[in-house]
């Protein structure tokens, strides 16, 4: 799935489906930006338990990402909730459910996932479902919206098997929805579109840079000794003045391939021609766009070692004040503040010197200091390739911790302390048996526990004698829990 057929959106499950027996977890998307945490467990808890809930958000704004994942117990209650809340609205807003795969390789394949186009406008995400929901199981729908959130006439359906979406294909591509014929197909992933427009074959010639005295016939003459031609212009403007380019159409394919390679390069009342396929729209944009990417990826590669990231930066901090700051480790070829589309500070930015010795010397002294009452985070920026490499390795080291049973042993008691050999507790066994891996239980995969809800209560409270000080947690001012209980309450002694 997608938001544009040009690039495929990573909350998209376009994989096969994970078996539905034994997945608990779901990703909830198209969600309106109030949402909340306890809003979404709320909502899924009627289908079943609910082990957590979590709405993505923005590190620095901490705003609404417009999507999260919710955790049940019970696969059998996933698959409850996604066939009985997809599109419910929530904040007046549907919300679009799906199974959660994590895996991006598995995300992007692209398998029983199709694409559909020249769609009405009035078709929303539940409409798409509707229609193609008799072929088979849907693991995910939805049509591609504008950032006004109309829809862009065409969408995306993720089956759970190649059979169901080969069949929709088979029944729907060329029929009538809302009156509008629409295509329907496999959807295909960018690179393997961009390799299949690079290899296609074409007919249509595209020569510039001629001079002002070139005329139709002075290209027919000049591109008919490759193959036979059905058409050849010069552009002109109203005037009727050569805009020095033009266009020749062969009959043949091959016929024109070869004239590109003869006349590419060649040169014609001293000017050197241009010639090469005619491109359309898309494909001129296309290229653009990659000799964007190409000029982006030469200039990092040219000040690779010389440019500093940063984070942490306070609101009030400037592109000038950045480079105030960073100018007296040497010469500062560029700095900026990243900020969101308001203009507001993401707290993050760039620095680049024009040495890579100079952002050493910066790293070395501006990292951890402190900038507008914030210290300052400073490092070296990294290619997003590198980053795309590191992030698997630091996933793969992230491992569950397992407390290590604490063997039982006698506790200390200073000489002269009253109660010595005694230890006091609350409703719980002797303390050399009690782990403390209670005390670090993430409250959001409590099963039962409301986000936002009462702490868990605390069991392995020790009682204080009166007269005696408990140690404060933490060293922080003021009475300690265990100085404010009541000293009625039933006490054990070991």
């Amino acid at each position: 799935m997608a938001q544009n057929h040009e690039n495929v959106n990573n909350d998209v499950a376009a994989a096969p489906v994970p078996n539905q027996l034994t997945t608990t977890s779901l990703y909830v998307g198209d969600l309106d930006h109030d949402v909340t945490d306890s809003q979404l467990y709320d909502l899924f808890n009627q289908i079943g338990q609910v082990v957590s809930v979590r709405i993505c958000r923005d590190l620095a704004s901490q705003q609404s990402l417009g999507y999260g994942y919710v955790n049940f117990s019970n696969p059998h209650d996933a698959a409850k909730a996604m066939d009985v809340l997809n599109f419910t609205p929530l904040n007046n807003k549907p919300i679009r459910i799906m199974y959660s795969h994590r895996d991006p390789s598995v995300r992007k394949s692209g398998a029983a996932n199709i694409f559909i186009k020249n769609l009405d406008r009035a078709i929303d995400h539940k409409a798409l479902y509707d229609t193609f929901s008799i072929f088979g199981n849907i693991l995910s729908c939805k049509i591609a919206m504008d950032a006004s959130g109309l829809s862009k006439g065409y969408g995306f359906v993720q089956f759970e098997n190649e059979e169901s979406a080969q069949s929709a294909i088979d029944k729907l591509n060329g029929m009538l929805l809302n009156d509008k014929p629409v295509y329907v197909g496999h959807f295909q992933r960018k690179q393997d579109r961009d390799n299949a427009l690079s290899n296609a074959k074409f007919n249509n010639v595209y020569v510039k840079n001629l001079s002002e005295s070139v005329t139709d016939d002075d290209l027919k003459n000049t591109f008919g000794e490759y193959g036979t031609i059905t058409s050849a212009v010069v552009m002109r403007d109203v005037d009727g003045k050569s805009k020095c380019f033009g266009f020749v159409n062969f009959e043949n394919a091959d016929a024109a391939a070869e004239a590109v390679e003869a006349l590419n390069g060649k040169k014609f009342d001293d000017k050197e021609w241009y010639v090469g396929k005619a491109l359309k729209k898309y494909e001129r944009e296309l290229e653009l766009k990659e000799r964007h990417e190409q000029s982006m990826k030469e200039t990092v590669d040219k000040f690779y070692g010389a440019n500093l990231y940063l984070k942490n930066l306070d609101d009030s901090v400037t592109d000038e004040k950045l480079s105030e700051l960073f100018s007296e480790f040497g010469t500062v070829t560029s700095c900026k503040i990243l900020r969101d589309p308001q203009g507001i500070s993401r707290g993050s930015g760039f620095v680049a010197f024009s040495t890579p010795e100079e952002a050493t010397r910066a790293l070395a002294e501006m990292n951890g200091k402190m900038v507008a009452g914030k210290p300052l985070y400073v490092a070296p920026a990294q290619k997003k390739e590198e980053r795309k490499a590191r992030l698997p390795a630091q996933f793969s080291q992230v491992r569950p911790v397992t407390m290590a049973p604490i063997a039982p042993r006698l506790p200390f008691y200073p000489a002269g302390v009253p109660g010595m050999g005694q230890q006091i507790m609350y409703g719980q066994a002797p303390p050399a048996f009690i782990s403390q891996a209670g005390f670090g239980y993430p409250q959001q995969l409590v099963p039962g526990m409301r986000p936002g809800g009462a702490p868990m209560p605390n069991f392995f409270m020790p009682m204080v004698q009166q007269g005696q000080q408990g140690q404060r947690p933490g060293g922080r001012r003021g009475a300690s829990p265990m100085q404010q209980l009541p000293h009625s309450l039933p006490m054990m002694q070991q």
